[in-house]
């Protein structure tokens, strides 16, 4: 059997990683090229001559003589830890296949677990608004599913207690192989809940296959074709039009499990987000950690006390 070029593309390797973000010198001037890349604009008067004055390298306008941080307002505001700590956290997130631990993050960075617990979730908040801003479209692939730890005793399936109901939608290409892919977060499998879904995550006149369970019906109010496989449970798991979709609701299940140890349920938007950003990212493995510190860039500052409120995925 042929190699997938996708599972076994090199990536970045952490010799190449050391070689370009190895010193704080390096990340600063790269995340300067990010920040401004068609050279320096004063955000109060848009002038365009600077000098950089202090230890914290602020660059101060020429013209109003106002101050600017190349972290001020993105995810690294009012950071004090390293650029190249952080720039090592992006490149363990975008590199490792199923995510990785906060525990495990720790380890590798040198902090403490908290540290590193801040650290990846607010990078994953940036997959997490990142994903939220391309819909998918053609054909998709819409199934139900829960996230969350067994219980002993009380109800099994659908409505069971300390489980997270969320959406899976894959997007397949021309040749009917999974192309793009959104997990979300929903209140229940009801109508009214995949009618909001479906308006902000399909594009109209996409056809959306499902399984019978009635609720995804509510595709059509997004403008979109639904069509649902006559078998249900196992049999439209082995079932050739709905596969995909189980194949990575399967993938993501082992990753998580396999990583970690619990996730709480207002933290589950995150996680989803994390793992279909590396999905929808994997034709180049390479280019993944530059486009999520470009991204980073452009996101706005997430403090601690908002990294412990729920989220809301759709």
């Amino acid at each position: 059997m042929a190699r997938n070029p996708v599972q076994f593309q090199k990536g970045m390797s952490e010799a190449a990683f050391d070689q370009k973000f190895g010193t704080e010198e390096r990340c600063w001037a790269h995340l300067v090229e990010w920040r401004w890349p068609n050279g320096f604009e004063c955000p109060c008067c848009g002038g365009r001559k600077y000098c950089v004055v202090g230890y914290r390298r602020l660059f101060q306008c020429s013209n109003c003589h106002s101050q600017a941080s190349v972290t001020s307002g993105t995810i690294f505001a009012s950071t004090k830890l390293p650029l190249k700590t952080w720039f090592r956290a992006i490149y363990h997130l975008t590199q490792t296949k199923g995510g990785i631990s906060s525990v495990e993050l720790s380890r590798r960075l040198g902090v403490t677990q908290t540290t590193a617990w801040k650290l990846s979730h607010k990078l994953m908040q940036v997959m997490f608004e990142r994903e939220h801003r391309r819909p998918l479209g053609g054909r998709v692939e819409m199934d139900d599913a829960y996230i969350g730890g067994k219980r002993t005793g009380g109800k099994r399936g659908r409505g069971a207690s300390g489980k997270v109901p969320f959406v899976a939608a894959v997007e397949t290409d021309d040749r009917s192989r999974p192309f793009r892919m959104k997990l979300c977060q929903v209140k229940g499998f009801r109508r009214a809940e995949i009618e909001r879904l479906s308006k902000k995550i399909l594009l109209a006149n996409s056809v959306v296959v499902t399984d019978g369970l009635p609720c995804f019906a509510g595709v059509t109010a997004a403008g979109c074709h639904h069509m649902h496989v006559v078998s249900s449970g196992r049999k439209a798991v082995q079932d050739s039009l709905f596969k995909w979709v189980n194949t990575m609701l399967g993938n993501v299940k082992s990753a998580m499990l396999g990583t970690y140890r619990a996730i709480r349920p207002k933290h589950v938007p995150r996680y989803l987000a994390s793992f279909a950003y590396r999905f929808n990212r994997r034709f180049d493995l390479a280019s993944m950690f530059t486009r999520l510190a470009w991204v980073a860039v452009r996101t706005p500052p997430m403090p601690y006390r908002l990294l412990k409120l729920a989220e809301d995925c759709a």
